[in-house]
């Protein structure tokens, strides 16, 4: 049996087109024509447009509603291109680095000024992290001490075969002396390295803690920035942390 339109069939086609644009024009961002008022907004040439429903003409820009006795009822901002859409949230999520950056930083500073109320307990922070290295540095020293007297019965051995090739047991005894040392010294050296990096460190976070002190605003003097230069790990040992990273 076949289906009768609850209205003659013209008059259905009628309704679903009047209601076509209202749709179209939701799914854009326009406000509906169903919303009562008065719609205005300012076009490219400075003149007012006004409407009783929303204005295509002004869909890029910004259109107020008001009420029947012109007080501002509703403000609808410009639609907004696939292009403006995505640089306007790549500066939104700039902002919300910024503010999540800040953020951090007012925290750290307070944690900092916390920790150190003033500057004998830095000192003491300093001192404990340069402490970890210089015993990693003494413990090098006494290896490489141990190396050398074990190499000096080496060399003793290797007399007896001044001119002839040693045999293979004595050249593998120096070879392995020989390596052993060479890493100690290199070692050495990254510790060295790693002591200068500590102080620097802490020179950075006791400078800012001076303004901090004075009466700077937690969070307005930026990321501690301690001076460029090499920072390995101390061989054997963690690498040493300020206290604001910690």
């Amino acid at each position: 049996m076949p289906l009768k339109a609850p209205w003659p069939l013209p008059l259905t086609l009628l309704v679903l087109a009047a209601t076509v644009p209202a749709v179209r024009a939701q799914a854009n961002g326009v406000p509906a024509a169903s919303a009562a008022g008065i719609y205005t907004c300012i076009d490219d040439q400075g003149r007012k447009i006004t409407a009783d429903r929303p204005i295509p003409s002004c869909t890029a820009k910004e259109q107020r509603v008001l009420n029947k006795d012109g007080s501002l009822k509703a403000v609808y901002p410009p639609i907004l291109t696939a292009e403006e859409r995505a640089e306007k949230e790549a500066q939104e999520r700039k902002l919300a680095e910024a503010r999540a950056a800040h953020a951090d930083a007012v925290r750290r500073d307070r944690n900092l000024l916390q920790r150190y109320p003033t500057e004998a307990p830095h000192q003491k922070a300093r001192e404990a992290a340069l402490d970890t290295v210089r015993v990693a540095m003494k413990a090098s020293e006494a290896r490489l001490k141990a190396l050398e007297a074990e190499r000096k019965p080496l060399l003793a051995e290797a007399e007896f075969y001044e001119g002839k090739a040693l045999p293979p047991k004595l050249r593998g005894q120096l070879d392995a002396n020989d390596a052993a040392v060479e890493a100690q010294r290199a070692a050495a050296v990254q510790q060295q390295a790693e002591l200068e990096r500590v102080n620097r460190l802490y020179d950075a976070e006791l400078a800012r803690l001076k303004l901090l002190w004075a009466g700077a605003v937690p969070g307005s003097l930026g990321p501690i920035l301690p001076q460029a230069g090499p920072s390995p790990v101390a061989a054997g040992a963690s690498p040493i942390k300020p206290s604001t990273l910690r």
